[in-house]
């Protein structure tokens, strides 16, 4: 039938069957996702990333017209249950007014925010100062939860290596060892109304708040809590 139709075009005036084809060709195919279905996306993220810090970076792909979908008067955008607006994702499009149908747009949500860059290579065990990282801007949302917008815990220490230009994240710092094993360290015993102290060694190492064992210089051994350099806290019995 389709043939019958333009064998008749031939035979008609030729402007008339250029008109025709123009005509054919400029009509939309059935099915297709309307064209303004990644602006009514685009919207739609913008008013969803409206709360978000930093700067936000929204990119539309196409929709998949592989399966033919019903002309629709009015487009409504959605998320799919578990969605996440952070890297790549995907936001839904159905019809509201019309044959219901529904198709998914591929996007991608960028937030570039201020964090802390090491400047140079720094080694595990030092502790960072101002020098030693600098705030820069970068995409977030390709690196895990935990990147430091604050000046560097001052209190810490690195408890692995860290590359000039990597991002510092807060679970690369420890809090630093205050009683090493083998030294010698100042035993507390505070009661009710009075405080007792000794000497005596540590038998292993803690940081500020672990418990750690305690030789004493009658050979005694004892538990403690770590509370500054090589300082540690026997409490009373309850």
């Amino acid at each position: 039938m389709k043939a019958a139709f333009f064998n008749g075009l031939r035979n008609a005036a030729p402007m008339a069957f250029a008109l025709a084809v123009f005509a054919l060709a400029a009509t939309p195919a059935h099915g297709e996702v309307p064209p303004d279905a990644a602006a009514v996306v685009k919207k739609f993220l913008e008013r969803e990333t409206a709360g978000m810090p930093g700067r936000v970076q929204i990119t539309v792909g196409a929709a998949d017209l592989r399966v033919a979908r019903p002309p629709c008067a009015r487009l409504e955008p959605f998320l799919p249950g578990g969605a996440r607006l952070w890297g790549r994702a995907s936001v839904g499009v159905r019809c509201a007014d019309g044959k219901p149908w529904s198709n998914y747009l591929p996007v991608e949500v960028r937030v570039y925010e201020p964090v802390l860059i090491a400047t140079r290579a720094l080694a595990a065990g030092q502790s960072v100062s101002p020098k030693d990282a600098q705030l820069e801007e970068i995409d977030v949302t390709r690196y895990p939860a935990g990147l430091m917008r604050e000046g560097a815990e001052a209190s810490k220490v690195l408890a692995r290596p860290v590359a000039a230009g990597q991002p510092l994240r807060r679970e690369y710092f420890r809090a630093p060892v205050t009683v090493i094993a083998g030294d010698p360290v100042r035993l507390v015993y505070q009661g009710a109304g009075f405080s007792v102290s000794t000497e005596g060694r540590a038998l292993g190492s803690a940081t500020d708040g672990e418990t750690v064992r305690v030789q004493t210089t009658q050979g005694r051994i004892v538990s403690g809590v770590a509370r500054g350099p090589r300082l540690v806290e026997m409490q009373p019995a309850p």
